[in-house]
């Protein structure tokens, strides 16, 4: 499971250590571990004499920045460094880029006209041209608001020339706690961070500004643990391993029951294509039966006879997908809520679950919400949910008692809060975007609901759900459409149990 921290517990951990550890050793393990993700990044072929600009700001995040250019500079590398603010820079990191024959220049002089062809290059390659890489250390962790000037002019200008962009623990102008960006932020192609993932790098709308994400250990691990009695991390990232330790699988004694029957209440005469998507992927996704309340019952049963049609015992329930606002609809929804079984809520049924719930239901709801039925539940608008994305999953989770899994660019996962700390937000790292077509989120739904039936907890079955859906989506061809990823989802449940997987970076 990868995890990320809060910057109040970062800070804190690394306060712990440094007491610890002789003056400037973590920065040194960060600049060391910075510099040898550049120095894999100028190759192949030699680096000596390749071109690296570092965009430098103040306080430590530009001192790392410093300190790896000089390592680089030691090794021949042709640095040069802008610093936005010359008397505010990092003091021990500049004076060691000067004695590794690194150039200094004021961002004045490198947006100016005399220094920018030593700095951006001119066309035509070669040691003229474009920089081999650019590094932003403009802000760190505790950065707020988006870019400010200068420093936007000089992200603007380091995207003009094409080169890579590798950002420093996290890029500029993203918010490290929530993943928001609220104004000019940079786009990295890589970026280093220390010690532990920020929550901010795997959670959209900033997960997508971070490229691939290179994590150095400068020994935080076991500080962070220590504190996590007090704060634990404030999102975690599931992989293989954890999602293999979830599934069920059929043992000698099984029958349907034990696998799990779930019930779908879903489609209409008018979508009946997302009760079959729904069934499909519940049987797909492992559950010993289904059991189908409502039209179109023959569409179903002529894609699976095995389906049951009607009444009768059922460990979970999934309502919503294709499901009208209609007075049968109603009622359908009315008799799954009724059952105290587990229950997935999606699409229509999102709007009118609220008025069907008995007053003694006990059972635990999972509610699907994309960012515009989000929004309708929290009476805002559907630009504020996509922007706080981790503000908007928790609000739900909190308002409705329910675990919510918020679909999107970075499908989340949380459960309702509860005495102590808040549990952390699960973020998905398997989707893609070819999932934003019709019918996947029926899909999603009726594998949640089979994992439910199986007997896994509400945020269990709604992490494993999303990973795998998916996984799924992402070893079909492209572009898939619905039917195919419920399809792929037993290749999905194989390959998450192969030993020693490599896992989607997202």
């Amino acid at each position: 499971m990868r995890t990320a921290y809060r910057v109040e517990t970062v800070r804190a951990a690394e306060r712990a250590l440094m007491e610890r550890l002789p003056d400037g050793t973590l920065m040194g393990r960060a600049a060391a571990g910075l510099a040898a993700v550049c120095a894999r990044l100028l190759r192949p072929g030699p680096i000596t004499g390749a071109r690296v600009v570092l965009l430098v700001g103040t306080g430590d995040n530009g001192g790392d920045a410093l300190w790896a250019g000089a390592r680089l500079a030691a090794r021949g590398v042709a640095v040069t460094a802008v610093l936005v603010d010359p008397d505010r820079a990092h003091a021990a990191g500049l004076a060691a880029l000067r004695r590794s024959g690194g150039r200094i220049l004021a961002v004045d002089d490198a947006l100016a006209g005399g220094g920018s062809p030593r700095v951006w290059g001119r066309p035509g390659g070669g040691r003229n041209g474009r920089p081999a890489l650019i590094v932003d250390g403009l802000l760190g962790i505790g950065g707020r608001g988006g870019l400010r000037p200068p420093a936007a002019e000089l992200v603007r200008r380091a995207a003009g020339t094409g080169a890579p962009l590798v950002a420093v623990d996290l890029p500029s102008g993203v918010e490290a706690d929530t993943g928001e960006v609220r104004g000019e932020a940079v786009n990295a192609d890589v970026t280093v961070t220390f010690g532990t993932h920020k929550p901010g790098l795997l959670v959209a709308p900033a997960r997508y500004r971070a490229g691939v994400i290179h994590v150095v250990d400068i020994g935080l691990g076991p500080e962070l643990a220590r504190l996590g009695g007090e704060a634990g991390p404030e999102v975690v990232a599931p992989e293989h391993a954890d999602i293999a330790a979830l599934l069920p699988s059929p043992g000698p004694e099984s029958d349907k029951y034990r696998r799990g029957v779930v019930g779908i209440a879903a489609g209409s005469e008018r979508y009946p294509g997302a009760a079959v998507l729904a069934v499909s992927a519940a049987l797909r996704g492992g559950a010993g039966a289904v059991r189908y309340l409502g039209p179109p019952a023959g569409a179903v049963l002529a894609r699976h006879p095995e389906v049951l049609v009607g009444h009768g015992r059922v460990q979970a329930w999934v309502v919503g997908p294709g499901l009208d606002d209609t007075a049968e609809g109603r009622e359908r929804l009315a008799t799954a809520l009724a059952d105290d079984v587990p229950t997935v809520v999606d699409a229509d049924a999102l709007t009118l679950f609220r008025d069907a719930l008995p007053d003694d239901r006990r059972a635990p709801l999972v509610l699907t919400p994309h960012a515009g039925e989000a929004a309708r539940l929290l009476g805002v608008d559907r630009e504020e949910v996509e922007a706080r994305r981790l503000w908007a999953v928790r609000e739900l989770a909190s308002r409705f008692g329910a675990t919510t899994l918020l679909k999107g660019s970075t499908t989340l996962v949380t459960v309702p809060p509860t005495e102590g700390p808040p549990p952390p937000v699960i973020a998905n790292p398997t989707g893609t975007p070819w999932l934003a077509t019709a019918g996947t989120g029926d899909v999603l739904a009726g594998l949640i609901g089979s994992l439910l039936a199986a007997g896994l907890a509400p945020g269990e079955a709604a992490m494993a759900g999303a990973y795998l859906h998916g996984l799924a989506a992402r070893l079909c061809p492209e572009p898939p459409v619905a039917s195919d990823v419920a399809e792929a989802l037993p290749a999905a449940r194989r390959l998450v149990a192969e030993p020693d997987p490599v896992t989607p970076s997202g």
